[in-house]
């Protein structure tokens, strides 16, 4: 779904007057997929539906209101971003109970079916209102064929994405692991376990609302910094020593309100790419749509690379019994391997003190 970002933003771009149905149409590939991902019966199978197909439809859908939000608000533009993307959040929050509840009623395949099904039902009505602030046909008449990319090969947006990636790398660990090793380390029940990935997702609505709002009065790399270190305190003083449920819940919403909300901040990169390539006179960096669909791209390898080696961390569970707290539970290089990515989250911070950035 990250993937593909720069292929749908600039496809929505070169042909404007069929992006505004785009919402629809990426909507309507998602449910198919997942309607059709409940008769799959082999593993192709599934990555076909739900691993390609979904994805492509989530972009799609989703890519329209990004490029929509840029017409719509000016000044308070983070903001709005910060709220639309703490919508991930909430759904991690109520989607986990909900799921949990029809498959063990009703069976892995009977809850694609009605999940597909409701996901329509109540999201296709609103897609209406995702349109443009500009009439299409003035739209039109400014489009061109691609948009400039001159920025992605520009030192200022590699340093960007370079900290964006490796952030990215470990942001996904613990949201995958802490159920894992609530029951495996702290002896928690299934629900406790699940708890902890509920408290980072509504953690990160809030985390990503405030740095929506920090964004439009604060310099980028501030705010990345902020982020950076609430996310690396947080992941080496917290889980790294955590003993107890009580301190793992605590870890987990300061992660969820720092790391979480590190996306959000996203829109300081759109605005200060755009303002170079503005400066310049050589048109870098004109549509931020597409600074944050390579963002959003960057992120996604980010998530690529995590999952083969998140299994590497944990195999042979290193450091186990030779350390404290969760140091020596097996996910030690785990926990380690999470706070560095988040500190080089910080990076560009680092540059732009220098002057480099």
């Amino acid at each position: 779904m990250y993937l593909d970002t720069p292929i749908v933003v600039s496809l929505h771009r070169r042909f404007p007057k069929h992006g505004r149905w785009s919402t629809i149409v990426g909507l309507l590939i998602m449910c198919l997929a997942l309607a059709l991902s409940s008769f799959c019966t082999t593993v192709p199978q599934l990555i076909v539906t739900q691993g390609i197909f979904y994805a492509i439809g989530g972009s799609v859908a989703y890519s329209s209101c990004i490029i929509y939000l840029e017409e719509w608000f000016i000044a308070r533009r983070g903001l709005a971003f910060g709220i639309m993307w703490s919508a991930t959040g909430l759904a991690g929050v109520v989607l986990p109970l909900l799921l949990e509840y029809l498959l063990s009623t009703h069976g892995h395949r009977t809850t694609l079916r009605i999940f597909a099904g409701a996901v329509f039902a109540l999201t296709a009505p609103l897609s209406y209102f995702i349109r443009p602030r500009l009439p299409i046909a003035r739209t039109t008449r400014h489009a061109r064929p691609l948009a400039p990319l001159r920025f992605v090969v520009s030192r200022p947006f590699l340093l960007y994405q370079l900290f964006n990636v490796l952030q990215s790398v470990g942001f996904f660990l613990p949201g995958i692991y802490l159920p894992s090793y609530a029951r495996a380390v702290l002896g928690a029940g299934a629900f406790p376990a699940v708890v902890a990935m509920l408290l980072l997702n509504v953690a990160s609505v809030f985390g990503c609302v405030a740095m929506g709002s920090l964004i439009d009065r604060v310099e980028v790399t501030t705010c990345f910094l902020v982020a950076t270190v609430g996310a690396t305190l947080g992941t080496f003083l917290l889980w790294g020593l955590s003993v107890n449920l009580a301190v793992l819940y605590l870890f987990a919403v300061v992660y969820g309100l720092f790391a979480g909300a590190y996306s959000a901040a996203w829109p300081g990169v759109m605005k200060e790419i755009t303002r170079i390539g503005a400066a310049d006179g050589s048109g870098m960096g004109n549509d931020p749509s597409m600074v944050f669909a390579f963002l959003a791209m960057g992120r996604g390898v980010g998530n690529v690379i995590s999952g083969p080696l998140s299994e590497q961390l944990l195999r042979g569970l290193p450091w186990q019994g030779r350390a404290f707290g969760g140091y020596g539970s097996g996910y030690g290089g785990l926990i380690a391997f999470t706070g560095a990515t988040a500190f080089c989250g910080g990076g560009s911070y680092v540059w732009r003190k220098l002057g480099w950035l």
